[in-house]
């Protein structure tokens, strides 16, 4: 898959950031992309501003919104935001303990620089690309 140029509304909100924080900001996005690809059900992603942030949304209703940028707090690391109301910054915080930062229960937080944690946090986008599909299977599950 070649990943096309970020719209320039995405490119405008991300030149906001550090050149570092920006650069890993365009990593994740890649791999948002690339785990949307070759993940079933999740299909094509609208990309778009939300708050002022770059935001990814499932045209299939499949996943939350995956928002990329920096917190008040971590200004020099990256975050990745979902919806606070749900339950997958918690589950993150069990299955990958100290690997990320966190922000309460709304933001992974991640080093500007170094290596990308591509593996976990992968796991993670796939988690958040599916989130209504797996609550939707797991109610099948229980009804």
């Amino acid at each position: 898959m070649v990943l096309s140029a970020p719209p320039k509304q995405i490119t405008a909100a991300l030149a906001c950031h550090p050149a570092p924080v920006r650069r890993r900001l365009l990593q994740i996005r890649a791999l948002i992309y690339a785990v949307a690809a070759e993940t079933e059900g999740v299909g094509v992603l609208t990309e778009t501003l939300k708050w002022g942030e770059p935001a990814y949304l499932t045209a299939s209703g499949s996943g939350t919104t995956i928002r990329l940028g920096a917190t008040r707090a971590a200004p020099d690391r990256c975050a990745v935001f979902v919806n606070c109301q749900t339950s997958l910054i918690d589950g993150f915080r069990a299955q990958f303990g100290d690997l990320f930062g966190y922000e309460g229960n709304r933001a992974l937080l991640i080093p500007a620089t170094g290596r990308l944690p591509a593996v976990p946090l992968s796991l993670c986008l796939r988690a958040a690309l599916t989130y209504h599909q797996q609550k939707k299977t797991a109610a099948t599950r229980q009804g």
